[in-house]
This record gives structure tokens, C-alpha cells and sequence, in this order.
């Protein structure tokens, strides 16, 4: 009698645990570890000319996983670079020209204004001494109507206007001339405009010719496939020496940081759960070790929405059957490494 007393205690009390238990938390055998799963695929066509990742392995940031053939790709970046540097020159070139011959316009224009003012100043002068003879002449003209001078005295004075006219009219000519050699220098000067604009131009060949190097580095830079974040290699899908296309998946990987659960739980408890509870994780993998999480967020549409073969009901017949809902379950620093695809069970505790 005491022994079946005390196999009906026992029983009452693991009775008394199961209904606290079934009252105090939402159970679910059936989850997963999870992650984000990155495909990495290729920008540019191309040979796989080496494969430095292989499956499982763990890459920090910025690791190369497949490097595609960049030859072609460096060559063409040395003409285009090749290409900027002749410009460089040939700006260089037309710059010094530029400059020579602001030089040689101002030289010549400084020395062409002075030769202007010199002959101006000269057909002044002139002109004032052509006055003074033809007043002399009438001087003499009118001394020699009353006798008072000879013929030669008019002789002179006419013989020295003349003179002193030509000396005019050749500073007139000099005055003209003056003029036109500064004229010329002046047009001469327009070529700098002509310089200034073939400069332009290849700046502007310049801009051009640097948009095309850059692009050029990013081709080369998108040859070498690297990972964007400290990440795992799950699976490739070539193998070195093998020929992609653009867009053509390289691998999968993911974050070993960045792991939760996937609980499907029965939309019949949904309602008992909130985000912020606690819940106590066992791995399959780690039976002997207890997880720590934290209910993160709790989906708004069932996982039969999401399958791949909708289940209509076209006959009229219908059998209910409980729906599920994605709970998202984070882990609070596992002391192991969690794979995605484990096996889990998850206890969430809904009393809080």
C-alpha cells in the first residue's frame, strides 16, 4: 500500500508539474537555427582563375572568394591612364604656349605703343615746324614784293616747306603703319582665346578620360569577389577555371554572428506570446547545454501562406487543421557555434 501511495504521489506531483508547466509556457520540438543566407554572384563574365574559399571555411571581411580574369581589364586601364597622361603633356604643352606668346604680345605691344607715341610726337613736332616755314614764306613772299629781300630768300623758304611737308607726310606714314603693327599685335593677342579653348577642350577630355579610369578600377575591383561581412562559406557552386556570367551565382554564405530561431508555433498559443519573453533553447547538437533567448518578433501570416503549393479546397470537403505562425526567437550569447538548420526545442516562458 505505501508502494502504490507513493507511485501515486509521485504521479500527482510530475501531473502537477505538467499542467503548471502547460499553463506557464509555450513548448515547440519542432525549430530551427536560422541566418540570413547571402548569395554572392558575379557583376563581370569571365574565367575563374582561382578559388581561394572552400566550403565551411570562415572568412573575415573583404577576403577574396573567387578571383575572375582581370587582364584584359589591367591592360585597358594602362592605355586609359596611358591615354591621361598625354593629355597631361599636351596641356602642358599648350599652357607654355599659352604663356609665350602673352610674352611676346605684350613685348610687342609695349614696343609698338612706344614707336606710336614716339611718331605722334614727332608728327607734332613737325607739324609745328611746317607752320613756322609757311609763315616764313609769306614773310619772304611779301619782303620780296617790296624789294627788301631777293628771289633766293623766297627760294629758301619755299625749298624749306616742302621739306618739312614730306617729313609730314612720311610721320602721317609712319603714324599708319605704327598703328597697324599694334593693331597686329592685338590680333595676336586673340590667339590666346584660341589657346584657352584647345585647353577646355581637354580638360574636358580630362573629366571624360577619368570617368572611364574609374569605371575601369571598379571592373577590376568587381573581379576579385570578396565577402562583404565576417562570414561562413555554406556551399560554392563553381570550381576554378570555370567560365561565369554576369550575374551567375559564386556561393552562399552567411553571418555566424547573425543567428536566431524559427519556431513555427500553433496559432492557438500565439496568443500567450509577446515580444520580450524568455525562453530556454536546446539544441539538438547540445543536448547537454541550455540556451538562453528572447522572443523577438511575431509574425502576422501563417507559414501556409508562404508555401510553395497553395492547398485549395475546390471538392468542398474541409479538414481543420491548427496553423502555425513564424516566431522569431533570439540567442543570448551561445557559448557554442550554432549552424543554420539545426534542430531546436524551445520553451517560452509567458508568464512575464
Amino acid at each position: 500500500n505505501l508502494i502504490v501511495a507513493a507511485v501515486a504521489l509521485i504521479a500527482l506531483v510530475f501531473g502537477a508539474m505538467e499542467v503548471h508547466q502547460r499553463l506557464t509556457h509555450v513548448y515547440e520540438y519542432d525549430a530551427r537555427v536560422t541566418s540570413d543566407m547571402i548569395t554572392v554572384s558575379s557583376r563581370v563574365a569571365g574565367w575563374i582563375t582561382e578559388l581561394p574559399a572552400t566550403e565551411g571555411q570562415t572568412m573575415a571581411k573583404g577576403e577574396v572568394i573567387a578571383q575572375i580574369d582581370n587582364r584584359l581589364a589591367q591592360l585597358r586601364l594602362q592605355a586609359l591612364e596611358a591615354d591621361r597622361a598625354r593629355l597631361a603633356a599636351e596641356r602642358d604643352r599648350l599652357m607654355a604656349q599659352r604663356q609665350m606668346t602673352e610674352d611676346m604680345v605684350a613685348a610687342k605691344s609695349q614696343t609698338r605703343g612706344s614707336a606710336l607715341d614716339a611718331t605722334s610726337a614727332n608728327r607734332a613736332s613737325l607739324r609745328a615746324e611746317v607752320g613756322l616755314a609757311r609763315r616764313e614764306l609769306e614773310r619772304a613772299s611779301a619782303l620780296f614784293q617790296r624789294r627788301v629781300v631777293s628771289s633766293s630768300a623766297v627760294d629758301r623758304a619755299r625749298s624749306n616747306l616742302q621739306r618739312l611737308e614730306g617729313e609730314l607726310q612720311r610721320a602721317e606714314a609712319q603714324i599708319g603703319e605704327a598703328r597697324g603693327n599694334l593693331n597686329e599685335a592685338k590680333v595676336e593677342n586673340a590667339q590666346l582665346g584660341v589657346i584657352d579653348g584647345e585647353i577646355a577642350m581637354l580638360d574636358a577630355q580630362a573629366i571624360s578620360l577619368e570617368t572611364q579610369i574609374a569605371q575601369q578600377r571598379i571592373d577590376i575591383e568587381d573581379r576579385a569577389i570578396r565577402t562583404p561581412i565576417d562570414v561562413v562559406v555554406n556551399r560554392l557552386f563553381v570550381e576554378a577555371g570555370e567560365y561565369v556570367s554576369e550575374g551567375q551565382r559564386i556561393a552562399l554564405i552567411h553571418d555566424p554572428n547573425h543567428l536566431w530561431i524559427e519556431a513555427n508555433i500553433k496559432e492557438t498559443s500565439v496568443r500567450q506570446l509577446k515580444p520580450g519573453q524568455p525562453v530556454a533553447i536546446t539544441v539538438d547538437a547540445y543536448p547537454d547545454h541550455t540556451f538562453k533567448g528572447t522572443v523577438e518578433r511575431i509574425g502576422h501570416s501563417t507559414t501556409a501562406n508562404f508555401a510553395l503549393l497553395p492547398t485549395p479546397n475546390p471538392s468542398g470537403n474541409f479538414t481543420k487543421i491548427t496553423q502555425r505562425i513564424p516566431v522569431r526567437v533570439t540567442i543570448d550569447d551561445p557559448p557554442v557555434q550554432l549552424s543554420p538548420g539545426m534542430m531546436v526545442e524551445v520553451n517560452i516562458d509567458v508568464r512575464e
